[in-house]
């Protein structure tokens, strides 16, 4: 049996696999959530409190008897769960701690602590060589060898880098309604819409905390508004950026590009684009990881 997860900083996704070994169709999957896990940002005390206090009462519940393709299956204890954990912040540094925690709340023996970057490259490329991307609020893309991240191009984070994200998209997006008179009327229809003022962005993105998750949050506007052309120019810039900044380093035109997240996901029509301007192939482009890790684990 394997519990798979994949934790971002809000909320992390748990999906118990049981795979009966008679037939592939055979498999039994359940789903928890619980808060976000991310070393970076929380004490190991915090961690132990969540999954002590979320994860494990919904593990409890599991039966050990559960019916499958009409088939009464015997679950093995739960003390026999293989973890696979995959998280934002889960950098070198920081996998000793969560897997140790990990371990011991849930008294297993088997836990393996990796990226969500490593995520991405297992859910999208499995164990074929390829380009693997996230790109969300954040961005991050890597060159994996169908085994290994083999080259990272850092991503810097959306002040000094993060081209292809949501963040960049916004910070993109506010610049040029208050600065390109094209977008004057886009502009009007955002402040009408969102009941926000300059200072009032301006407050939010100097002076509030999460600023990045603030202007990622323009997404939704944005994807509503993409039949004006200049508006629509900026979401596929954006994306070249992302390739020429990111994906030209590892040099490997002749793989193809996949990627994961809401901003690949919900603007898959201008990222093919991109991609085929900067002479890069698009493959598989997913919400999330989890339905390819399930694949990859199964």
């Amino acid at each position: 049996m394997k519990l798979i997860a994949d934790s971002g900083s809000t909320k992390t996704d748990w999906t118990l696999l049981h795979d009966s070994g008679r037939n592939v169709d055979e498999v039994f999957v359940k789903t928890f959530k619980t808060q976000g896990i991310t070393p970076i940002h929380q004490t190991p005390a915090e961690i132990r409190q969540i999954l002590a206090q979320e994860l494990m009462p919904q593990l409890s519940t599991f039966s050990r008897a559960q019916l499958v393709n009409s088939k009464i299956l015997e679950s093995p204890l739960l003390s026999n769960i293989s973890v696979f954990f995959y998280g934002s912040g889960c950098t070198p540094a920081h996998v000793p701690t969560v897997k140790q925690i990990i371990g011991e709340v849930l008294s297993l023996q088997k836990v393996e602590v990796y990226s969500d970057l490593m995520a991405a490259a297992r859910a999208l490329c499995g164990h074929e060589e390829g380009i693997a991307c996230i790109l969300g609020t954040g961005a991050n893309s890597c060159l994996y060898d169908g085994e290994n991240i083999i080259q990272n191009t850092p991503p810097l984070g959306y002040v000094l880098g993060d081209e292809g994200s949501g963040a960049v998209l916004g910070r993109l997006f506010m610049n040029a309604i208050f600065k390109n008179p094209q977008f004057a009327e886009i502009r009007d229809a955002y402040l009408s819409e969102t009941k926000l003022t300059m200072p009032l962005i301006i407050n939010k993105v100097y002076r509030e905390p999460l600023a990045n998750r603030f202007l990622a949050s323009t997404s939704s506007f944005i994807q509503q508004h993409l039949d004006f052309k200049p508006l629509r120019q900026m979401v596929i810039a954006n994306f070249r950026s992302f390739f020429q900044h990111n994906l030209v380093q590892y040099g490997r035109r002749d793989l193809q590009v996949h990627a994961i997240g809401s901003i690949a996901f919900y603007y898959q029509e201008e990222l093919r684009e991109a991609a085929e301007k900067e002479g890069f192939k698009l493959g598989k482009v997913q919400a999330t990881p989890m339905e390819g890790l399930i694949k990859y684990h199964q």
